[in-house]
C-alpha cells in the first residue's frame, strides 16, 4: 500500500511540526525560568514645587539588575512609603535597557498631596529630624519584550527629606 499525495503532504507538515516543537523547546531551555528581581534603590529627593494643595518632587532612581541578561525596561510601577506611610505611587514610562549584571539611574517626577502624604509625614516626624529617614518602595518592574513582562521588586533604606525640603539638618 503506498502513500498518496494527500497522504505524504499531511506526513511533511506532521515531521515539520515535530521539527519545530523540537526547535521551540530547545530556545525554551536557553531561557531563564526565573528572573531575579532588580534592587530599586531612591538616591534622593529634591522638591520642584509646593503650594497648598500638592507638591512635585523630582525623585532619583537606581535599579541594578542581578541577572546575566539585559532587560528592556519601559517603566515601573511603584509605591514609595515613607515611615511606613504611604508617600507616593503610580507609574514611571521612562524607557531604558538595564544591562546584564549592571545598573541604571534615572529621575521620576511625582506629585504629592500635601494632606495625605507629606504632611503626614511632617507630624508623624513631630519636631524631629527629616534626615535618613525609612522608606520603602515596592512595586513591579515593566518590561518591553520576553515571556515575562512584569517583575516585582521592594526595597527598604533611608532617604534625607531635609535636603528636599531646603532645611538645614536638624530643622524643619
Amino acid at each position: 500500500m503506498g502513500l498518496t499525495a494527500g497522504n505524504s503532504f499531511a506526513a511533511r507538515c506532521l515531521a515539520c511540526l515535530v521539527l519545530a516543537t523540537l526547535a521551540l523547546l530547545g530556545a525554551c531551555s536557553t531561557l531563564p525560568s526565573k528572573l531575579e528581581s532588580p534592587q530599586v534603590t531612591l538616591m534622593g529627593i529634591q522638591m520642584m514645587s509646593s503650594d497648598v494643595f500638592a507638591q512635585k518632587f523630582r525623585v532619583r532612581v537606581k535599579v541594578n539588575n542581578p541577572n546575566d541578561l539585559e532587560l528592556p525596561v519601559k517603566g515601573l510601577e511603584y509605591q514609595i512609603l515613607l515611615m511606613g506611610d504611604s508617600f507616593a505611587e503610580g507609574n514611571s514610562a521612562d524607557r531604558f535597557v538595564l544591562p546584564a549584571n549592571g545598573e541604571a539611574e534615572f529621575d521620576m517626577v511625582i506629585t504629592t498631596n500635601f494632606v495625605s502624604s507629606l504632611g503626614r509625614l511632617i507630624s508623624r516626624v513631630g519636631g524631629g529630624k527629616l534626615e535618613n529617614l525609612d522608606y520603602e518602595i515596592a512595586g513591579d518592574v515593566l518590561l518591553e519584550k520576553g515571556m515575562v513582562r512584569k517583575i516585582p521588586f521592594a526595597h527598604r533604606g533611608q532617604v534625607d527629606i531635609a535636603r528636599a525640603l531646603g532645611k538645614k539638618p536638624g530643622e524643619i
